[in-house]
């Protein structure tokens, strides 16, 4: 994500970063830690973010930050299956719309409009390849 908002950040492009504990438990730590994790865990080697990272919260269920409420209205789902979501997927109800996994992907213009919506596993490679943002003047 480092190299993706460094190649962007000239056209206006920034990445929000939002941790969230809801798939496979795998954010436990409290706001004060992430940063430390990330540094010297995982990925670790250092790593420290080059883009905004927010507070820890919920991006699906009955208490999702409303910011994810708007963009999941905006955006078709990515999909409509969870694979097997039991002891991974940490939230009720299960919804067709949410989230499905870390890294869900969602750009959003300039005017606050979201644009697009991609599936965890679609690379920065691949999201750059799309070229996506040439044809929606960002």
């Amino acid at each position: 994500m480092n190299a993706l908002h460094d190649e962007l950040k000239h056209l206006g492009f920034t990445i929000l970063g939002f941790p969230c504990n809801q798939f496979g438990l795998q954010e436990p730590g409290s706001n004060n830690e992430i940063l430390a994790i990330l540094k010297h865990v995982r990925p670790g080697s250092g790593f420290v973010p080059n883009f905004q990272l927010f507070e820890k919260g919920n991006v699906n269920g009955e208490k999702e930050q409303s910011l994810f409420t708007f963009l999941k209205n905006a955006c078709p789902p990515v999909g409509d299956s969870f694979g097997n979501p039991t002891n991974r997927l940490f939230w009720d109800p299960l919804k067709v719309s949410d989230i499905k996994w870390n890294f869900e992907k969602f750009l959003v213009g300039p005017n606050g409009k979201p644009l697009k919506r991609w599936f965890p596993r679609v690379s920065v490679s691949e999201f750059l390849k799309t070229k996506y943002w040439d044809t929606h003047q960002l």
